[in-house]
């Protein structure tokens, strides 16, 4: 699939006019610059809820995970013990998936511990995908995983983070602007 026009003639790539929630997604994040721990853990933390699962799903629940989990401040997660989790499992707002749960609890403390000249951001910011790369032309240009994101989720996962493979890893990437996959068509590519 290529580019589509929407409602207001611009092109998007084609999966953001689904939904009015997608194509707010695809507008105004999707592919753009991330800054912070918590906002890239955050994203993090989603791509791994929704592995499986579709990620309108997640979208719709975004800002019941955000209260679940403090906002995604890592301190604050890392920090969860048992109560905590018996909540997140109660929780209806959210995933309650046991594994994915204790995934990002686990996540957490596992960027807490990174050495203090570390950061997820400088992780990613190493297996960044080269800005040279051909922009895709269709959907079926774009793939699920790279060399990139399984290099970062090798890295993740030996440093303690679970629920990172490799598209996981890339997902995470596309959401943060880490590798642009706009089709070369769409007008968020090129920002007019």
């Amino acid at each position: 699939m290529t580019a589509v026009p929407g409602a207001d003639g611009r092109l998007r790539c084609g999966w953001a006019l689904a939904s009015e929630d997608y194509q707010h997604y695809h507008d105004t994040e999707w592919g753009r610059a991330v800054e912070g721990e918590a906002a890239l853990f955050e994203r993090l933390s989603l791509e791994a809820f929704q592995s499986g699962l579709s990620w309108i799903t997640i979208l719709r629940k975004r800002e019941a995970f955000r209260a679940a989990f403090a906002g995604f401040d890592p301190q604050a997660v890392a920090a969860f013990d048992d109560a905590d989790r018996a909540r997140l499992l109660s929780d209806a707002g959210i995933v309650r998936n046991a594994a994915k749960i204790d995934a990002v609890i686990n996540n957490a403390r596992a960027l807490m511990k990174l050495p203090e000249h570390e950061s997820l951001g400088g992780l990613l910011d190493r297996y960044r995908t080269p800005v040279d790369r051909p922009a895709p032309q269709t959907l079926a240009d774009v793939p699920s995983a790279t060399a990139e994101s399984a290099a970062l989720a090798k890295d993740l996962k030996k440093r303690g983070f679970r629920f990172v493979g490799p598209i996981t890893a890339y997902a995470m990437m596309q959401a943060t602007g880490y590798v642009n996959d706009h089709l070369g068509t769409c007008w968020v590519r090129h920002g007019n």
